[in-house]
C-alpha cells in the first residue's frame, strides 16, 4: 500500500471503530451467522449456539439497538418475538463470508462439510476479493489513501 498519505489512526472518523463497536466480539458474529442460517427465536439461538441466556440477551439487544437485527412479535404467538436481519444486517454478508473464507484458508483443522454455492448453478461461490472501479481484482499493494476532495477534483466533480 502506498503510504504517501496515511490514514489518521487516532481519529475515529472511519467506519471500522463503529463496526467493531457493533460486531467486535465472537458472539455477535455467531448470532449473525445463525440468523443467516434462518434462526429467528431466542430459544433457537440459545440451544444452537450454546450461549448463556444473559450473554445472548445482551448481544441481541445490541444488534437490535444498532439496527443490524429487528425484534418483532411472532405472527403465530404474539407472546414470542422473532429476531430478523435488517437490510443493514444483511449487508454484513460479504464481510462474514470474507472472514469465514479467511478462517478456512488459514486454519489447519477446518474441513467444511458444507460448501456455500450459487443457487442458480450449484457451483461454489468465488473467494471474496477487492475490485477496482473497473472490475479488476486488486490487492493491498494496489491501494493508497487520497483526500476525498482531491478524488472529486480528478473525476471532474
Amino acid at each position: 500500500m502506498d503510504v504517501g498519505i496515511r490514514e489518521p489512526l487516532r481519529e475515529l472518523g472511519c467506519g471500522l471503530p463503529h463496526a467493531l463497536e457493533v460486531m467486535g466480539e465472537r458472539w455477535s458474529f455467531l448470532i449473525l451467522r445463525a440468523a443467516f442460517n434462518g434462526l429467528v427465536h431466542f430459544e433457537e439461538f440459545s440451544s444452537e449456539l450454546g450461549i448463556a441466556r444473559n450473554i445472548l440477551s445482551g448481544r441481541l439487544a445490541n444488534l437490535v439497538e444498532h439496527g443490524v437485527m429487528e425484534r418483532t412479535p411472532c405472527e403465530d404467538d404474539r407472546r414470542k418475538v422473532e429476531y430478523r436481519l435488517t437490510e443493514k444486517g444483511a449487508a454484513l454478508l460479504p464481510a462474514m463470508l470474507a472472514l469465514r473464507q479467511w478462517g478456512e484458508r488459514y486454519t489447519d483443522n477446518v474441513s467444511p462439510e458444507l460448501v456455500l454455492v450459487d443457487k442458480q448453478d450449484g457451483l461454489p461461490i468465488a473467494p471474496i476479493t477487492m475490485h477496482a472501479h473497473d472490475g479488476r481484482e486488486i490487492g493491498w499493494d494496489d491501494l493508497m489513501w487520497q483526500r476525498a476532495g482531491e478524488l472529486a477534483d480528478q473525476r471532474g466533480g
